[in-house]
């Protein structure tokens, strides 16, 4: 036992890269785990910036000086921030707010549907039957409701928290902006000079993941844009609250489009019941689909994550359980790191290939 595991170590801890990229690894996800919430503002800025580089390299191609095109990317997010939060997030809050108040009338009128079931379909469904389901969601939405007003008073401490990092967070995305390649140049002096592991690492990185992470930024906001305006434009109610769900939807593949469906379609139904309107909003989600699946995403993610169905599901399942929103949203990109690492790892008939061909 002893001597396979040290033919496991010899095979794969034979370089001395090998054991810093682990260290790096257990380093980073200790402090990930016990200053998460600590430096949430840190990694927010750094996370942004990053997504922003993108912006400030395009407008320094244009002959735009650093320090100029770092101001505008700046003035970017700050529009952004602020019309989300003057005229989005109030819009949403209303229309929350009006769902919940419209909440038990939908649970009549979807009561009095389950209990014309046992009629028309008697030897399928009883009338106890419909009665249990009927009590079984009214306790879960009284739960539900409780979860809300808990949640709500609990949160009442963390806002001044929230308003400081709206502060702070810009301000870090500007300097880690302005100041990257000093940034970069130090973390490049601390590490070794000879590193091929990191570099293919950090290669496969930045042309996979900037490009998903950049292009699903732009997925959501395309794809909640034009799903609220169509919304809007037939007249649904909760347009702007649903168009933002649609959106998010976006960043589980192959399931968030399936699950978002239920709610377009139950608030479609209770607003107008079984007709034209109905079907015309089913058509137009169907094509906006349509149109995210087979336009939108090969135009925005040409170079695409090859990975297999199950493997994007299983990151999904497993980072969105260890982090909640934000495991979820880079669950791909940490799948991609985790391919990137195990691709890159530099095992003994690595070396030994390596350095015969030299």
């Amino acid at each position: 036992m002893i001597n396979i595991f040290q033919r496991w170590m010899e095979r794969y801890f034979a370089d001395e890269e090998a054991v810093l990229v682990l260290v790096i690894l257990i380093a980073g996800l200790a402090v990930v785990i016990t200053l998460g919430v600590v430096l949430a503002p840190m990694i927010a800025a750094i996370i942004i910036a990053f997504l922003m580089q993108g912006m400030v390299a395009r407008l320094k191609s244009w002959g735009i000086s650093h320090l100029v095109a770092v101001s505008c990317a700046f003035l970017v997010l700050a529009g952004g921030m602020a019309v989300s939060l003057l005229w989005i997030m109030p819009a949403l809050w209303k229309q929350m707010t009006t769902l919940v108040t419209e909440t038990p009338r939908m649970l009549k009128e979807g009561q009095d549907l389950l209990l014309l079931l046992p009629q028309k379909y008697p030897t399928l469904i009883t009338e106890e039957q419909v009665r249990e389901l009927i009590a079984s969601l009214r306790a879960d939405v009284g739960q539900w409701g409780q979860n809300v007003v808990s949640f709500s008073l609990a949160q009442i401490p963390v806002l001044l928290g929230i308003l400081i990092y709206l502060v702070l967070v810009p301000i870090l995305v500007f300097f880690f902006l302005k100041d990257a390649e000093s940034m970069m140049g130090w973390l490049s002096g601390v590490l070794p000079r000879e590193r091929p592991v990191m570099r293919q690492i950090w290669r496969e990185m930045n042309q996979q993941i900037a490009n998903y992470v950049r292009g699903k930024v732009i997925e959501i906001v395309i794809v909640a844009g034009v799903t609220s305006v169509t919304f809007s434009f037939l007249d649904l109610r909760y347009a702007l609250l649903l168009g933002i769900l649609v959106g998010f939807s976006v960043l589980i593949p192959y399931i968030g489009a399936a699950v978002v469906t239920l709610p377009v379609a139950l608030i479609a139904f209770f607003q107008w019941g079984w007709s034209s309107e109905f079907a015309y909003v089913l058509v137009a989600y169907a094509i906006i689909q349509a149109l995210d699946g087979n336009a939108l995403v090969p135009l925005l993610f040409s170079e695409a994550v090859k990975m297999h169905p199950v493997v994007i599901i299983l990151a999904v399942l497993v980072f969105g359980g260890l982090w909640g929103f934000w495991g979820v949203f880079f669950a791909i990109p940490l799948a991609t790191l985790v391919k990137a690492i195990i691709n890159a790892w530099p095992t003994r008939s690595k070396v030994e290939m390596s350095d015969a061909a030299l």
